[in-house]
């Protein structure tokens, strides 16, 4: 959520920023603006009517020990009529607080300077390539029809048990998939991101607090009985963690990861580019997230950017990454990269992983702050990234790897699988 005083010192360019990422409902900064003035008038209202009565209230205590009661008694009017004056104005104030409020949520996150006007993901900048694109045989096939003849995932009996979209993964496919979320753990560990198994399922508050609640309600699932949601990504519960909590400038950097599976409603419609594993519910991926001083987060954007380039390198897929520009960015994001890998047998890019810097956006829901070393109360800076989304990956693998009879598996996973292949059966 953005800070008022962040659109109240300069709206006119806090519009600006908002029609970069092509948020047409400008006026409401103007709206929220009015509001908040509506807001100090009827505060300043309550505290003049209640500064008068707590002074009268003095004033006939001691007019009352002075045995002026006649005087004691004016002043006692003049509060019996006070008094009724300061409810209508502290209903009036609750109700004022509250359209702000309202108002204040529907507002996006401002777009950090690098990022650029556009309208889709046509507009994304490119800003790095790398890998190799393979030579796969003439007769390469898609994922999709690579996991049917290695028999790793059965969609139609996980459509069976669930529904379209949700995969029964079988044999050397769930392997993989445990094989692929433990090495992709490690090597989160090893950089100096602490580990974590969230819950599955957050409340309001959680949801709200880093920005899925109010924007993005239908695409969760929702455990109606409890107001309870299935998570759409680890980032949620994991940033949660440091909901309401003052921290020291010492506590910097936090840097979380974890294991979970997401669930999202937007999968459902038809064709290739949502085949097979290119789109599901409910998916695995692992998460990284950090929580840094603000003058910290854009180095540390770099250091997220680069630490999910190494990941993928190090599964020897063809890459790119993209700057997003403004009319794809996420509702809470400041900038957001993109990863894409190459899938050579359906000749299109998939995406693996976004990693996003929030700036205070995320941490003002959260009230997630920090003393300073003046020992003054300011907002931490929140950042996230995939690392990595498996059911692309996956894809991508199995695609850019298969050979005549068999799929290789990349070195760095051969360890946890237990092989260098997946022989065709």
């Amino acid at each position: 959520m953005l800070q008022l005083n962040v659109l109240r010192q300069n709206p006119e360019w806090v519009k600006e920023r908002l029609t970069v990422r092509n948020f047409a409902q400008t006026e409401l900064v103007d709206e929220i603006i009015a509001l908040d003035d509506e807001r100090k008038s009827l505060q300043l209202q309550f505290d003049t009517a209640q500064s008068k009565i707590n002074a009268a209230s003095k004033s006939i205590g001691q007019l009352m020990a002075q045995g002026k009661k006649e005087e004691a008694e004016t002043l006692k009017n003049e509060v019996s009529e006070l008094k009724p004056q300061l409810e209508p104005i502290k209903e009036k104030m609750s109700q004022t607080e509250q359209a702000l409020h309202e108002k204040l949520v529907l507002l996006p996150n401002l777009p950090y300077k690098l990022v650029k006007p556009g309208k889709s993901a046509d507009d994304n900048e490119i800003v790095k390539t790398g890998g190799i694109v393979p030579k796969l045989p003439e007769n390469a096939l898609p994922h999709w029809d690579l996991i049917e003849q290695y028999k790793l995932i059965d969609f139609e009996t996980g459509a069976k048990i669930t529904g379209r979209g949700f995969a029964l993964y079988t044999g050397k496919g769930a392997k993989l998939q445990r094989a692929m979320s433990n090495y992709f753990l490690d090597f989160n560990t090893e950089a100096g991101y602490f580990e974590y198994i969230p819950p599955y399922m957050v409340n309001e508050a959680s949801a709200y607090s880093t920005g899925q609640l109010p924007d993005k309600e239908g695409q969760m699932y929702e455990a109606t009985a409890d107001k309870f949601y299935l998570i759409p990504t680890a980032e949620v519960p994991v940033t949660n963690i440091y909901r309401d909590t003052i921290l020291k400038d010492s506590d910097f950097p936090i840097k979380m990861t974890a294991y979970s599976h997401c669930f999202r409603r937007e999968a459902g419609s038809f064709g290739k580019d949502v085949r097979g594993l290119n789109r599901v519910h409910e998916f695995e991926k692992v998460e990284i997230i950090q929580i840094v001083h603000p003058d910290k987060s854009y180095e540390v954007l770099d250091e997220m950017v680069a630490h999910v380039e190494k990941l993928i390198q190090s599964l020897e897929l063809p890459y790119r990454i993209l700057r997003l520009c403004g009319g794809d960015i996420g509702f809470t994001s400041a900038i957001t990269y993109d990863f894409e890998v190459y899938s050579e047998a359906q000749d299109r890019w998939l995406e693996v992983s976004s990693v996003s810097n929030f700036e205070t956006f995320q941490a003002n829901r959260l009230k997630c702050r920090f003393k300073n070393e003046e020992g003054k109360t300011q907002l931490a800076h929140t950042l996230n990234g995939s690392s990595l989304a498996l059911p692309r990956i996956l894809a991508a693998l199995l695609e850019n790897n298969q050979a005549e009879n068999s799929i290789k598996i990349p070195k760095v996973l051969q360890p946890y699988f237990g092989a260098e292949e997946i022989a065709k059966p």
